[in-house]
């Protein structure tokens, strides 16, 4: 699984602040026809989308918490400003 809580919820915030700025697109008075139809279907498509996301996110929970998966924790190992790493000339 490549998803994570943390990348789903960023992907959704990502995604509902592109329905905000197309919604002002939609509504924009000095835009054509044209720009507004084109504006509100990307909004549907945007709104699809961040329902499918939505989906899996709450498929994640619910996994998370039978016990059928579990996160996978990356550990950093800095090695910039550590001695031990610098080479010697």
């Amino acid at each position: 699984m490549a998803e994570t809580i943390g990348s789903l919820v960023d992907k959704i915030s990502i995604m509902e602040l592109k329905t905000y700025h197309m919604q002002e697109q939609i509504e924009r008075e000095d835009a054509n026809d044209e720009h507004k139809e084109e504006s509100a279907h990307k909004m549907k498509i945007l709104l699809m989308q961040i329902n499918d996301l939505e989906i899996e996110l709450k498929e994640l929970f619910r996994k998370y918490a039978a016990g059928e998966v579990r996160p996978k924790i990356y550990r950093q190992f800095k090695m910039y400003n550590d001695p031990k790493y610098t080479i010697k000339k």
